[in-house]
């Protein structure tokens, strides 16, 4: 059973700062931020988990199948990640490439406290043996108290380096191609690592500088243990809102411009663009399939197709689909039957994750995976885990991934910048 108590504030962005440092105590930690983005179904502005009772943690085989037992078994709220390599429960394929992080492939915690901010109101949802805390806690955070230099950067010279170099690159992109040539898919989300050895980074300073470049809808900083993400993610996975299910694809992309009269010429150039509405319109029918496999018959709908959302540092192409689904519709089915996401895979599925395997050279982990949560009522929520820093501190690793659509239409050149443009805010966080 939980305690919910209900407190008002009057600077909700001091309060969300001395919340999150605040939450540096604890061992696990899931932070959810939607920065001040207008979202049709969101449901708060920051969202806290933290100091887990109970947890999961386990590799790919039966991954869904122990999370489906684990979070029938809590009924409450459990918070967490599924890494891209959860695709081998969900088909006959491995992941056999480099892993230099080293995360579980799944791991999903009971916070025993959980806060939620919506505008000036703050809800400290509590479990009965700790609610005798929430009155301090609320006191403790609600002061500003907290040290700011704990989110400082260290000033150590991070040398990024390349998993492929450009011409190995351009190589495996034309693979790529030849792939679609002969008819074995037709899209592509091909990816490469930038990664830094024995180095040494603050991931909660690394996470506010990064949130502060990006302001995405669909922010998270997770820690467990000696784990890190920091994630600037624009993109929304799957959400269940009672019998309905959203997904909200991302696939176009173009740079923002200082110069407001071009920076509305390239968003008008990415609205017309048949090569990026063509990426958007095939993951689009990808998820409409996913979603179909356990929508009630003709709910399936296409609510927003192709539109330009602008970003502090990119134009994005988003569309949304909604399905409606039985109420007795087990919800981690409903992930395994969607999973891994379609932005991040291609078309046809299956075929795209095999030939992804084949060209990439380090394994996605929770790079192209998801964070999020269930409610105790078995709705949930969860991001796509892209523009993302990830950290495992004991082995001092730290890695970026990104990736573009690869198509028939794709130039490498330009599939090439678009991967640094959006790495760019990553390199700027790391190196400094």
């Amino acid at each position: 059973m939980r305690i919910t108590r209900t407190f008002t504030v009057e600077n909700k962005e001091e309060f969300k700062e001395s919340l999150l440092l605040w939450a540096q105590q604890y061992d696990e930690v899931v932070w959810l931020d939607s920065n001040g983005h207008s979202d049709p179904y969101g449901c708060f502005d920051a969202l806290l988990a933290v100091d887990g009772l109970t947890a999961l943690s386990t590799d790919y085989h039966s991954g869904f199948e122990d999370l489906a037992t684990y979070q029938a078994q809590v009924k409450d709220w459990i918070f967490g990640y599924l890494t891209y390599d959860l695709k081998n429960d969900v088909e006959v394929l491995t992941s056999k490439n480099n892993d230099g992080l080293a995360f579980p492939e799944l791991y999903f915690f009971q916070p025993k406290k959980v806060i939620r901010i919506r505008e000036n109101k703050i809800d400290f949802i509590y479990l009965n043996m700790v609610s005798d805390e929430l009155e301090t806690d609320f006191e403790e955070i609600n002061q500003h108290t907290f040290n700011l230099s704990e989110t400082s950067i260290p000033k150590e010279d991070i040398r990024i380096r390349m998993r492929i170099f450009k011409d190995e690159y351009f190589r495996k992109v034309w693979q790529m191609l030849a792939h679609i040539q002969n008819g074995d898919l037709y899209e592509a989300n091909f990816c490469q690592e930038f990664y830094a050895e024995n180095c040494t980074i603050n991931p909660l300073g690394a996470f506010k500088k990064l949130n502060a470049i990006s302001k995405a809808p669909f922010s998270a900083y997770l820690k467990l243990s000696d784990k890190y993400l920091c994630s600037a993610s624009p993109e929304r996975y799957l959400k269940k809102m009672g019998n309905k299910v959203i997904s909200q694809p991302i696939k176009g992309t173009a740079a923002r411009n200082g110069s407001i009269t071009e920076d509305t010429e390239l968003k008008m150039q990415l609205e017309q663009d048949e090569k990026e509405r063509s990426e958007n319109i095939m993951i689009v029918d990808l998820v409409r399939n996913d979603l179909s496999k356990s929508a009630l018959k003709g709910s399936v709908t296409v609510e927003e197709l192709c539109k330009v959302y602008s970003f502090e540092q990119v134009h994005q192409m988003v569309s949304i689909i909604s399905a409606t689904v039985a109420p007795d519709k087990n919800p981690v089915e409903l992930i395994k039957e969607t999973f891994p996401m379609g932005s991040m895979t291609g078309a046809p599925k299956i075929s795209a994750m095999k030939i992804i395997e084949e060209l990439e050279s380090s394994r996605r982990g929770l790079y192209s995976g998801a964070v999020g949560y269930f409610t105790p009522n078995s709705d949930f929520d969860f991001n796509v885990v892209i523009r993302s820093i990830l950290y495992n501190e004991s082995k001092k690793y730290v890695s970026y991934s990104v990736g573009s659509a690869i198509t028939a239409k794709s130039n490498p050149n330009k599939e090439y910048e678009e991967c640094l443009l959006k790495a760019k805010a990553m390199r700027e966080v790391i190196e400094g």
